[in-house]
């Protein structure tokens, strides 16, 4: 097997098997809008079904609309992902973990979103009574995967200006 699958593999597939464990934990151990703190005043887990997407975004939409835009938007980013993947060289080991974990993350939540019709999110950060959406494991990945790729595109633009 080639080195870059074994970054899909063992982060892509442990991505989406983490988020898929955490959320049926989170479905067996609480009742929904359950909120048990973990740190007062800045961090709860809290069982909430997100039918939206990053904010809620579309929640206030029909379900068939949302089942299908969110199902067409998950198999056209898993394409581009997969195109992306076999483009990457092996030894940039950068862009392979980055793209592992978009792609775990978007498969976590594509599993969510077929099983449920919704997402399971539980991750909740707050100050006070200024609160950051909840989110999941999924989208946790999804945000180091985005981070990940910036930085290393700001980092390739400067090695190119050197260069140039």
């Amino acid at each position: 097997m080639r080195r870059r699958y074994l970054f899909l593999l063992f982060i892509g597939c442990g991505t989406a098997f983490l988020d898929q464990i955490t959320k049926r934990m989170i479905q067996t151990e609480f009742m929904l809008h359950e909120s048990v703190p973990v740190i007062d005043g800045f961090f709860s887990l809290t069982y909430i079904l997100n039918p939206g997407a990053a904010f809620g975004i579309f929640s206030d939409q029909g379900a068939t609309f949302r089942t299908i835009f969110f199902m067409a938007v998950s198999v056209i980013a898993l394409t581009l992902l997969a195109f992306f993947f076999r483009q990457t060289p092996s030894d940039d080991t950068y862009a392979l973990v980055a793209i592992s974990l978009l792609f775990g993350g978007a498969i976590g939540n594509m599993i969510d979103r077929i099983r449920l019709g919704e997402v399971v999110d539980f991750l909740d950060f707050y100050i006070g009574k200024y609160h950051w959406p909840a989110f999941n494991v999924a989208d946790s990945a999804i945000t180091v995967g985005v981070s990940l790729m910036m930085i290393q595109l700001f980092f390739q633009k400067d090695k190119v200006e050197e260069a140039g």
